[in-house]
């Protein structure tokens, strides 16, 4: 049996149909990888820009791509032992791209990364990349592309330079009308900020302040001085020139516990464009020997109980990631989710109990009762050991 705390890996599962430029988002990732080790499983070694280097391109292969990344070629039945291959310890991964294209559908890839028996992945979203200049001649060519908008965690509307404000406005309606409620963000030359996708990671060996000048800073210093400071849209407008386009985010913080119903109704009713989730969560009395990771991508929600460390903080801290999202909105349904504030009483340790009630066990009991079912809703998201 694998431990609850055991370090999970995000596998983010990266579509879009040929042209969409998700090619191009894919290495800007390699590039920008915010200190991340990345693995990324391909079904051709052409999708990655290994320069100075002389691949087969076989399936089965493996290739390091420097700065701890790693390229895998599989076709679709080897992708579970790649997997158990890229999680290992030794492989030292911090997240694992997927590149759709000749492996599966991309439903049938979350179905696969959602099924697996595999403790250490876990689901990162999936990232569907269209052709904003093309969309509607591509949806002619592949009406499929509806259904996998639909399913889509997180758009991106890529080449957006190239086409006015008004047939943006038109892409940006026809994947609202798939129905799918995708953050949808736009982007030139596939350039969207890594924060959206994973947590930066910084390595005592790669402190900003003192160390080796990588590849990763050259290739970046390249891209910014060939495409200059700025650039002229379709729509006359003019672009800066930064590294990727941005996104929204909310920071929330509680010292009083949260209320597990009221928390999870906020969870199953996330707004459209609201595309991760992270932090910690308390609920005090619900389970006051832990704390609660949240991990929420799109559609896909997971808690983990962690122990309390000794003298940490009882407190809750979580991050919304999105775009187009309505931020003062968010931390208002946020902070309608404590738990009524009221006197408590110290329990063992130092752990809250209950508001005080009246002395009588009957109460006392129905309370409690209460609460266990309340807590029902956020146990339903934590993996079982059972599962491992």
């Amino acid at each position: 049996m694998t431990p609850l705390h055991t370090p999970q890996i995000p596998v983010v599962v990266l579509a879009g149909f040929l042209g969409s430029g998700k090619t191009t988002l894919l290495n800007h990732l390699l590039r920008n990888r915010a200190g991340n080790r990345i693995g990324v499983v391909v079904n051709d070694f052409g999708a990655i820009e290994i320069d100075a280097m002389t691949v087969a391109g076989q399936v089965g292969s493996t290739v390091s791509l420097g700065n701890g990344c790693l390229c895998c070629a599989v076709d679709a039945s080897e992708l579970d032992d790649y997997l158990a291959t890229l999680t290992r310890p030794a492989a030292r991964l911090d997240v694992i791209v997927i590149e759709a294209s000749g492996l599966a559908e991309p439903r049938e890839l979350v179905r696969m990364l959602l099924a697996s028996d595999n403790p250490r992945v876990r689901y990162g979203g999936l990232v569907e990349v269209v052709d904003a200049a093309e969309f509607l001649g591509t949806r002619e060519r592949h009406p499929e592309i509806d259904r996998h908008l639909a399913v889509a965690d997180l758009v991106v509307l890529n080449k957006t330079d190239r086409v006015s404000g008004a047939a943006l406005d038109a892409v940006r309606e026809a994947v609202a009308a798939t129905g799918g409620g995708a953050a949808v963000v736009s982007a030139v030359h596939g350039r969207i900020d890594p924060g959206l996708l994973f947590d930066p990671v910084l390595r005592p060996e790669e402190d900003d302040t003192v160390r080796q000048l990588t590849f990763e800073d050259l290739l970046r210093d390249a891209d910014g001085d060939a495409d200059g400071d700025t650039d002229l849209g379709a729509d006359g407008h003019a672009h800066a020139g930064h590294a990727h386009t941005a996104y929204e985010s909310v920071s929330f913080t509680s010292d009083a516990p949260m209320d597990p119903r009221r928390l999870m109704a906020f969870l199953d009713s996330r707004p459209p464009g609201l595309y991760r989730i992270k932090g910690f969560t308390d609920f005090g009395a619900g389970d006051p020997d832990h704390t609660y990771v949240l991990h929420a991508v799109g559609g896909f929600l997971r808690f983990e109980p962690r122990p309390w460390a000794r003298d940490e903080a009882r407190r809750t801290q979580l991050v919304l990631i999105g775009s187009g999202i309505d931020t003062d909105a968010l931390h208002r349904e946020l902070a309608t989710c404590r738990v009524p504030l009221g006197p408590e009483r110290a329990g063992p340790a130092g752990t809250r109990v209950r508001p005080d009630l009246p002395d009588v066990p009957q109460a006392r009991r129905d309370a409690d009762d209460e609460l266990e079912r309340a807590m029902w809703g956020v146990l339903r998201h934590v993996r079982r050991p059972d599962e491992d």
